[in-house]
């Protein structure tokens, strides 16, 4: 059969029509952008790029998944260099953008039983307590609303059931893995680069601007690389460092295990270099699950053993003290003289005798930033809460805590269940590291705000997704080696 398009791209572009079209644009555009200025020389850029983006999305929804997951990454911390323009909302658009390819077909054929599973079901519950709290009496702004619940609830809602339709076999787990652990490796190089070379220009006018006053502690900065803060940054790569090193103790090739353990290593130094203590936390309780699901129960007595030690030489010790890094790691365990844990203490006794009659808490988006944005001058907006678990205790009340604990411990259960389940030894010991790292971020999320945020929202989120479509991809694996 003759095909439609018979010419090359480059042969067609040798053609006068399109020679004489793409004169005429060049033209038009030059005489657009002398009249208006860049901004119309932008869009002219930009809008192409949207267009072709659009389309490849329809054609493969697939596209659309990995680019929002890319662009998590950044789209909070290029706004440090390119402002007024709502980045994060443009991973919104692109999850809503995929969805609704899906629904009108995608180029193929979708299997909508797929996404039908408790994870979608438990996602969808939490998804209506947050709606059910814009009727909230306490709730002072619905804008509040519509951006705090994006971390809250929405990315969860909206990711979870485009993976399960469109995640199919370990293709797809290798190149969320690639992609999750190079990205992080630039991420600690670009803090290595704040903390040993400067912070670039960009970065010093954020950092003055207001970002010193977390980031620049007894005249020590704190890397926060293209992330919104150091405490992201920190937990991220405590996050990836764990997960590369457990992937790493499995079955692979000499040449995997060393890239894997030096990818550990390098983000591990990031950890560090970001001077977030309670980042520690996501090595720590992860490594201890991972010892735990290894169901070696003599390793996990010795791993217990190990961070016992650990723990006792930062506590009654001053071993690497004259290392800023550790210094400020030692902090962390020594609770009576960090004066920040003891003001976070103190803001939780205001907040407890604030919500003892609101079982629902003061709203969505009353506190931490979005209550500083939009309700400045109320309670919550003015108390901090320095951690994931009490914004959502602060926002949604002790109803919606104990609602989002119950949530993430039985889906926690549901992934530990599924791994021990698991025979094929390599998937098996990736998921174990997902999993682990879904507790590590748990227990650290009650220090900082992480767990909704992005890029770890949608790591967490699609760590979740890999854990649960597992049987699924070993059952591939087992045909194939058939």
């Amino acid at each position: 059969m003759e095909s439609l398009f018979p010419d090359t791209g480059a042969e067609r572009i040798k053609k006068p029509f399109f020679i004489l079209s793409l004169a005429f644009f060049a033209i038009a555009a030059a005489l657009a952008i002398g009249a208006k200025g860049p901004v119309v020389g932008a869009l002219l850029v930009v809008i192409p790029i949207g267009v072709y983006i659009l389309i490849r999305i329809f054609l493969e929804p697939r596209f659309g998944l990995i680019l929002s997951f890319l662009l998590s990454f950044f789209a909070i911390g290029i706004t440090r260099y390119i402002e007024g323009i709502p980045f994060g909302l443009g991973v919104d658009a692109l999850l809503v953008v995929t969805l609704i390819a899906i629904i009108l077909g995608g180029g193929r054929k979708i299997n909508w039983k797929d996404a039908g599973n408790d994870f979608t079901a438990v996602s969808a519950i939490w998804m209506g307590y947050t709606i059910m709290e814009i009727a909230n009496p306490q709730s002072v702004s619905i804008t509040a609303w519509f951006y705090a619940m994006r971390g809250v609830a929405f990315y969860q809602i909206l990711m979870i059931p485009i993976a399960f339709l469109l995640i199919r076999d370990k293709r797809d787990l290798q190149l969320f893995l690639i992609g999750w652990l190079f990205i992080s490796v630039m991420a600690a190089l670009k803090g290595f680069q704040q903390i040993e070379i400067a912070p670039d220009r960009w970065e010093e006018r954020w950092l003055d601007s207001g970002g010193a006053l977390t980031h620049r502690i007894q005249g020590r900065l704190r890397a926060f690389s293209f992330y919104s803060d150091a405490g992201q940054f920190g937990a991220a790569m405590g996050h990836a460092s764990l997960v590369a090193a457990i992937i790493a103790l499995g079955k692979v090739s000499k040449k995997k295990r060393i890239i894997l353990l030096a990818i550990s290593l390098i983000t591990l130094m990031g950890m560090l270099y970001s001077g977030t203590r309670g980042a520690i936390a996501v090595p720590a309780a992860g490594a201890m699950l991972y010892l735990f699901l290894s169901k070696n129960f003599k390793i996990f007595a010795l791993g217990v053993l190990l961070v016992a030690g650990t723990y006792g030489v930062l506590r009654y010790t001053m071993v690497g003290n004259t290392n800023y890094q550790v210094y400020r790691l030692r902090t962390a365990v020594r609770p009576s003289q960090d004066r920040s844990f003891q003001v976070r203490l103190e803001n939780q006794r205001k907040l407890k005798v604030y919500l003892a009659d609101k079982p629902i808490g003061g709203g969505v988006g009353s506190a931490g930033n979005w209550g500083m944005r939009f309700s400045p001058n109320s309670f919550l907006a003015q108390t901090p809460t320095d951690s994931w678990f009490v914004k959502i205790w602060a926002e949604m009340g002790i109803v919606g805590l104990a609602l989002h604990l119950i949530i993430l411990f039985y889906l926690l259960i549901r992934c530990c269940i599924i791994v021990w389940k698991l025979r094929d030894p390599e998937i098996r010991q990736i998921m174990a590291a997902l999993t682990a790292g879904i507790f590590g971020i748990m227990v650290a999320s009650y220090g900082n705000g992480l767990y909704g945020q992005m890029p770890t929202g949608m790591i967490i989120y699609l760590s979740y997704v890999f854990v649960f479509v597992s049987p699924r991809l070993q059952a591939k694996s087992d045909e194939k080696s058939q």
